[in-house]
């Protein structure tokens, strides 16, 4: 059985699989906090569907490890549109009220830690 978070990565996932703007905006909360290759901070749903649409990436699932209720590190085969191969990646997601608010893309490595060290801070407060 898929647990809520599940449903909602898998939405967020193919969302952007589609390069569906309208659908991608509705998959994510506003904001969502973001960090990738080209930057890091909270963007809108609409800055996001401009993303998806514009790089054309493609993160298929490979590995679910699951951090918390609302804390997931998926490990991706990331391909765009110019490249022959899959680059291995891991995205850190976050959700709240069936949307992800944060997508953090990172190596796999540090997507784990990063995401046991933001479990331990919320566990801390």
């Amino acid at each position: 059985m898929e647990s809520s978070l599940e449903t909602v990565i898998n939405e967020w996932h193919a969302s952007v699989n589609e390069g569906d703007p309208q659908r991608s905006a509705r998959a994510v909360g506003d904001p969502i906090v973001v960090l990738g290759p080209k930057g890091a901070g909270p963007i809108t749903p609409e800055q996001f569907a401009e993303w998806v649409e514009r790089s054309g990436i493609k993160l298929v699932p490979r590995s679910w490890h699951p951090v918390g209720d609302r804390l997931m590190v998926v490990e991706e085969d990331a391909t765009w549109p110019d490249s022959d191969t899959p680059t291995r990646v891991a995205t850190v997601f976050r959700a709240t009220a069936g949307k992800v608010t944060a997508a953090l893309r990172l190596p796999v490595r540090s997507a784990l830690e990063l995401a046991y060290i933001c479990r331990e801070m919320a566990a801390s407060e």
